[in-house]
This record gives structure tokens, C-alpha cells and sequence, in this order.
């Protein structure tokens, strides 16, 4: 029985998707709030969506923020000789920092975020639980911009240390770092061919020049023919 909306739109978009990926196994979304990072049993996988963006909304102010910083942890295993699946699933809350109240708050996330979200977790799933190559990651950026940095102290993943960054952030960095490398790589010839272009361009211009002087100068000293 799922207790919440959007707990119910995990579960329902997971199975979908999951009955088209894998539709010879069997496979089970369990949210778990006590779930651990790299606290795996034999066998499982863990996987760790540290772009997610959503909704938060607090129960004691009724502030609401939006955040490109949810962290979402999942952990996995698939039995082989049963052809059953198991996923279990933590999204980590956030202290509301207008009133400061020690509740945590839970996120709510809109449907296209949820399928992008599922979607990097099939792909993560394929490649841990049944060695294939997944395909690409989304990256999910929020809907608005940010406010400003990540407040780390009203952070719940930060707090039990998981190390996350701003997606905007990583893509202006892998956007500069790809054009700095590409404009280093070009081959210096390119870069000065031009000059030797001109250079040469120049060298006949000076050539055509005096050739021209020389010309005139022999005109005008021979003796004129009548």
C-alpha cells in the first residue's frame, strides 16, 4: 500500500518500465527510510542519484523551496535462479531553513522527474544486476533556478555524508573543460596558417614591386626610337 502520491508514482512508473526492460523477471520497488550508503548485504548493488530535483514543503511554517540537491539512494539485487528483483529506495529530506525546526521534510516531484529519475536507476540496474551496457544518464536540472549555494547543514545526505554536487554547476564545468580542451587540441599549423598565408602574400606583393621599379627604371634610361 503506498503512502503517499508520490511514493505511489515511483512504484507505478518503476513496474511499468521495468515490465518492458525486464519483462521475464519479477521486480519490487520498497521505499526504506533506514536505508544506509555503502551499507550493502552480500550481493546487493547501490546506486546514488545526486541531481534529483523537487519540491519541499514544511509541516510546522508552511514554507516551500525548491531544491536541485535531492539525493536519492537505492540498493539492489537480483536473484538469478528465482528471476526475482529487489530495489529499495531512500530519498533523503531536508531541514527547513526559514524556521529552523528540526522536522524533516519529504520531497515531492513532479511525474517527468520521476521517469527521468527511474530511467538512470533501469540503467544503473542493468549494468550492475545484469552486466549490460545501461545506455546514457539524465541529468536533471530543477525546473527554476537556484537561490543560491547548497545549504549542507540542512541537508540530510550531507549530514550522513554523501558528497553531492550542483548539477548546473558540473555541466558549466564539463562544458568549459571540453571547449578549453578541444581549442588546445587544435593543431598549431591551423592556428598559423593564416600568417603564413599572408606572409606570402606579402612577399609577392614586395616582389612585383621592385620588378616594377626595375622595369621602369630601364624605360626610361633607353633611347627613344623615332
Amino acid at each position: 500500500m503506498c503512502t503517499s502520491l508520490t511514493t505511489c508514482e515511483w512504484k507505478k512508473v518503476f513496474y511499468e518500465k521495468m515490465e518492458v526492460a525486464k519483462p521475464a523477471d519479477s521486480w519490487e520497488l520498497i521505499i526504506d527510510p533506514n536505508l544506509k550508503p555503502s551499507e550493502l548485504a552480500p550481493g546487493w548493488k547501490q546506486y546514488v542519484e545526486q541531481h534529483a530535483s523537487g519540491r519541499f514543503h514544511c509541516s510546522w511554517c508552511w514554507h516551500t523551496w525548491q531544491s536541485a540537491h535531492v539525493v536519492i539512494l537505492f540498493h539492489m539485487h537480483l536473484d538469478r535462479a528465482r528471476r526475482m528483483g529487489s530495489v529499495r529506495m531512500r530519498v533523503f529530506k531536508q531541514l527547513c531553513y526559514e524556521c529552523g525546526s528540526a522536522r524533516l521534510d519529504e520531497s515531492s516531484m513532479l511525474e517527468e522527474n520521476i521517469e527521468g529519475l527511474v530511467d538512470n536507476l533501469i540503467t544503473s540496474l542493468r549494468e550492475q544486476c545484469y552486466g549490460e551496457h545501461g545506455g546514457q544518464y539524465r541529468i536533471h536540472v530543477a525546473s527554476r533556478p537556484d537561490s543560491g549555494p547548497h545549504p549542507t547543514e540542512f541537508c540530510e545526505a550531507c549530514q550522513e555524508g554523501i558528497v553531492h554536487w550542483k548539477a548546473s554547476e558540473k555541466l558549466l564545468e564539463e562544458e568549459a573543460t571540453t571547449y578549453t580542451f578541444s581549442e588546445a587540441s587544435k593543431p598549431r599549423a591551423q592556428a598559423g596558417s593564416g600568417y603564413n598565408f599572408l606572409s606570402l602574400r606579402w612577399c609577392l606583393f614586395w616582389a612585383s614591386l621592385c620588378l616594377l621599379v626595375v622595369y621602369l627604371q630601364f624605360s626610361f634610361r633607353s633611347p627613344a626610337f623615332l
